[in-house]
């Protein structure tokens, strides 16, 4: 088997999608807060590394189902040992909590607190109708750990885009469910998506993104200057493009599809709250 073979079973290893987009959104929401160029990449690459440990732990965990379902999983393709999953995992624990530190005790807080509830995501709520939990719990870490590693505190604007940021983490966790809705049936297991249905499944997530664009647009008009700043305005435009883009790919039919689907929702959120933080936080601060 050959060294490319098993670099790219390594990276896919880490689920390398949604790492590297939390790093750049942490960095972005950085960047956003004052920081420097080297501050702002420190925090995203420490969130790479902690999410990549997460994505490793979750391959570890799922490989007995994988070799039966997902064959072509690194794990069960041979590409990558559990001993070296195990050592990704313990690696990016320690480099994300390392590169934390600097920041001080809040900010590595709330590094450790994410990588608890990852691991708790991939131990106890994944395939479960409780997996939009972590999610929901998760998502929001990601502005608050850049703000605080940056500034040390966070600006009142953050009672909008916290609870914005969960409704979006709990619809992100269900839109992810229904990617793999048709393997889950296969494999009994009772996701959320398999719970509700997925014509119910999907209802629920939209509802959960019109809550978010509602608390997104209410905050804007509340705390928000009266002309936001025209890149802020183009941002919230690409990102609700991306948003909507999503919803319509995971209410259609095929994995891979509505794979696209959530990963496209992703983005879509990760470039609006970015946009809306340079519309109303940075207004106000």
């Amino acid at each position: 088997m050959g060294v490319g073979r098993r670099l790219a079973g390594l990276a896919r290893l880490t689920h390398p999608f949604p790492s590297l987009l939390n790093g750049a959104v942490t960095a972005a929401f950085a960047l956003l807060a004052g920081a420097t160029p080297a501050t702002a990449g420190r925090l995203g690459i420490a969130m790479v590394s902690l999410q990549a440990a997460i994505g490793a732990l979750n391959d570890l965990v799922d490989a007995p189902r994988d070799a039966g379902l997902k064959p072509g999983k690194p794990i069960p393709a041979g590409l990558v040992s559990p001993v070296t999953a195990r050592l990704v995992v313990l690696g990016g624990a320690a480099l994300g909590i390392g590169l934390s530190m600097p920041s001080g005790p809040a900010t590595t807080a709330v590094a450790l607190f994410g990588l608890v509830i990852g691991g708790l995501y991939d131990l106890r709520f994944k395939g479960t109708p409780w997996s939009w939990l972590p999610f929901a719990l998760g998502i929001p870490l990601l502005p608050v750990y850049a703000w605080l590693g940056v500034t040390g505190r966070l600006p009142a604007a953050f009672a909008i885009l916290v609870p914005a940021a969960a409704l979006a983490g709990a619809a992100l966790a269900i839109a992810n469910a229904l990617a793999d809705v048709e393997r889950d049936r296969a494999a009994g297991t009772r996701s959320v998506a398999t719970r509700l249905a997925p014509r119910l499944a999907w209802a629920a997530h939209a509802g959960l993104h019109a809550g978010l664009v509602a608390l997104a647009v209410g905050g804007l008009v509340w705390l928000g200057p009266s002309r936001p700043p025209a890149l802020a305005v183009v941002g919230l435009a690409v990102g609700g493009l991306l948003l909507a883009a999503g919803l319509v790919m995971t209410a259609g039919p095929g994995p891979r599809r509505r794979e696209w689907g959530w990963e496209l929702e992703a983005a879509g959120i990760g470039v609006l709250g970015a946009s809306w933080v340079a519309a109303v936080v940075l207004d106000n601060a």
